[in-house]
């Protein structure tokens, strides 16, 4: 029976604290959150960190103490999770072949060229190719992860779903869709920081074309960034400055607040998004999410006309035609919203993730290879391209 587990991450935030909240009410003290790094400025000034810091934290960049306690959890802990932590720590853990997971986003998103650049090709064999045969296994926060291991020939096998788990949505479907009831036209979303991958640009775009053929909608963009000013520009340039608004930075609860009150939710960003919590969030918020194609989330969490529409990354006229398709039924925005709320609801939330990370974690012990069907900790197939067209 698995007694303790530890958790090494850069930096405790809303993003993780619900899923390690339901383990430590699964281990009690037998769990520990290893920060391994201080939280950046630029993040603190988006509203992370306010959260008040459980006492399973352990804050490791402090000082020698908290550095060598959490050493010495990584060498006696049952099992260890590694997110953003000194390598030295899975190499340590792995010269007695204990139980450990890698937290990992995909090694390659920026392109597969990087195996050909020397420091980094060692790296990869070092830290990867050289442990493939060890009790170590992926957590796959996004769905292109097993896909970019599979090419450095690691980890074949060895990869399950995962993701990121904030906060379950607490309302029921029925209270989130009073919280719509009162528009008087489609309210679309966009959410997130105005950075070039983000491209919020094809958003704009697909809202010029939509309205072109005659949709009535609101556009609300929340965020700030460094491409806000092109944005507006592009806004005003398309004459769509009297149905599209930008809120400015927003907390993460009252970006929340935004996706209860919104129909519509678009994802925009290109193949350098790793995750996409957005996606989940919206989701969770019972929204009808029409999802880019490259965002790791999308291939896990949104099957496509089922729990949400997907679109061709960076194709504006493919977002143009899914946004069509919602603005004029919204009975199908309605029907997607409620799909996507329940399967977050029954398989993608913290506590399922935390309960079946634990269970897959006993039978890894006990010897046996174990999936589960479906959501957190099945099975991370290696994903094609145009993946959401079959």
């Amino acid at each position: 029976m698995i007694k303790t587990l530890t958790f090494y991450s850069n930096y405790f935030n809303h993003h993780q604290k619900a899923f390690c909240d339901s383990l430590e009410s699964l281990l009690g003290e037998g769990f520990t959150f290893v920060e391994t790094e201080p939280m950046e400025e630029f993040r603190s000034r988006m509203g992370w960190g306010k959260e008040d810091i459980p006492s399973y934290v352990l804050k490791s960049h402090r000082g020698e103490e908290e550095r060598k306690k959490a050493f010495e959890l990584a060498l006696s802990s049952d099992v260890v999770i590694i997110g953003t932590a000194p390598e030295e720590l899975i190499s340590r853990r792995m010269e007695e072949n204990r139980l450990t997971f890698r937290y990992s986003e995909r090694p390659l998103k920026e392109g597969r060229f990087k195996i050909f650049i020397p420091r980094l090709a060692k790296k990869f064999v070092v830290n990867h190719i050289s442990k493939r045969k060890k009790e170590l296994y992926i957590l796959a926060a996004g769905a292109f992860v097993s896909s970019d291991y599979r090419f450095l020939h690691s980890y074949i096998g060895k990869c399950y779903k995962f993701g990121y788990f904030p906060k379950a949505e607490e309302k029921s479907f029925e209270e989130l869709q009073q919280s719509r009831a009162g528009h008087d036209k489609a309210r679309i979303l966009w959410a997130g920081r105005f950075l070039k991958l983000k491209r919020a640009d094809l958003l704009i775009r697909a809202a010029k074309s939509c309205r072109d053929n005659g949709a009535d909608f609101e556009l609300r963009f929340v965020g700030d960034g460094e491409e806000e000013k092109r944005l507006k520009g592009l806004v005003k340039k398309l004459r769509l400055s009297d149905v599209a608004s930008f809120t400015g930075f927003l907390s993460p609860e009252d970006t929340r607040r935004e996706m209860e009150e919104a129909d519509i939710f678009v994802c925009t960003s290109n193949k350098l998004e790793g995750w996409g919590s957005v996606i989940y969030e919206a989701l969770s918020a019972g929204l009808a999410v029409i999802a880019t194609s490259k965002a790791g989330a999308t291939p896990f969490l949104i099957r496509e006309g089922k729990t949400g529409l997907v679109f061709e990354s960076g194709n504006a006229a493919d977002l143009a035609e899914k946004l069509m398709i919602l603005l004029h039924a919204p009975e199908e925005a309605r029907r997607l919203g409620q799909n996507a709320y329940d399967n977050m609801q029954r398989h993608w939330n913290p506590e399922e993730a935390a309960k079946r990370l634990l269970a897959v974690s006993e039978r890894l012990l006990s010897g046996e290879h174990f999936f589960f069907e479906e959501g957190p900790l099945s099975y991370a197939q290696e994903m094609k391209e145009g993946w959401y067209r079959s």
